[in-house]
């Protein structure tokens, strides 16, 4: 799959193509990043990009000929039959999830435009931006962290690039677990600073284990994201153990243990 990045800012993404277990995906081309700059696109000795907003207000906005002319460039570097999508990083968009990761992940990738100052030309936007994604609630002085918070997410997700193939099948939101959060993780010593890891997962027994790992899930679901339990249950996918793990939390949060600290096991 290929992404082609627009960004001022270009040098923001070398270190972190280069770093980490994801550098697999940008450097065996299972997931090819191209990044072009749109003030090479732009006229005079400035190369301007930005201009005041019509109207007044605050702050610069990013023009729309430069940007189109950069789009037209990798279009017709791509050589596609059909243009790829267009994705804006924006606060009008809906927020990144598991599950337009995954969608992603099984695309022929896309083009991506990290917009600054105080955003984008509309008239750029309504003629070729064909999706817009926000990280949340919250406003960026970029897109790039958005966008490589997307490449991230995508390229874990390809064959060969994390160091266990099932890995990603454990993560939290993963339909493989129903879409319930993870579970806490532990590893050597056996006790650190007086805090021993749960006995359960020293006993060697893979199904204790497995259960254990299964009502941690649950448990930690229920008090931090309960949507997601609610959403589970309307799915059909918990069994009466889930349901009596579940049971278990509310009790424990109702007795001594107080709101979000009850334990399972």
């Amino acid at each position: 799959m290929r992404f082609d990045v627009i960004t001022l800012f270009p040098e923001l993404f070398e270190p972190f193509l280069g770093s980490g277990v994801t550098r697999r995906a940008y450097a065996t081309g299972l997931v090819q990043v191209n990044l072009w700059n749109p003030r090479d696109f732009a006229e005079g000795n400035y190369r301007r990009i930005d201009d005041r907003p019509f109207g007044g207000g605050p702050g610069m906005v990013m023009m729309a000929e430069p940007l189109g002319l950069c789009l037209a460039q990798i279009r017709s570097d791509r050589a596609e039959a059909s243009p790829a999508p267009v994705v804006l990083f924006s606060p009008l968009g809906p927020a990144l999830n598991h599950a337009a990761v995954e969608a992603w992940s099984a695309s022929a990738g896309a083009v991506l435009l990290c917009g600054r100052y105080e955003g984008v030309d509309q008239r750029f936007i309504d003629a070729h931006v064909t999706h817009q994604i926000s990280l949340g609630d919250f406003v960026l002085s970029g897109g790039e962290i958005a966008a490589m918070a997307l490449l991230d997410a995508v390229a874990r997700l390809q064959p060969g690039v994390l160091n266990d193939e099932g890995s990603h099948q454990f993560d939290s939101f993963n339909p493989a677990l129903d879409g319930l959060l993870d579970c806490p993780h532990y590893t050597r010593p056996e006790v650190w600073a007086g805090a021993p890891v749960p006995e359960v997962l020293l006993s060697g027994h893979h199904g204790h284990i497995e259960r254990w790992r299964r009502d941690q899930r649950l448990q930690i679901t229920a008090q931090r994201r309960p949507e997601l339990i609610d959403a589970a249950r309307a799915a059909g996918r918990l069994d009466k153990r889930d349901e009596a793990a579940l049971k278990a939390v509310k009790a424990s949060e109702a007795g001594t243990a107080g709101p979000g600290r009850g334990k399972l096991l």
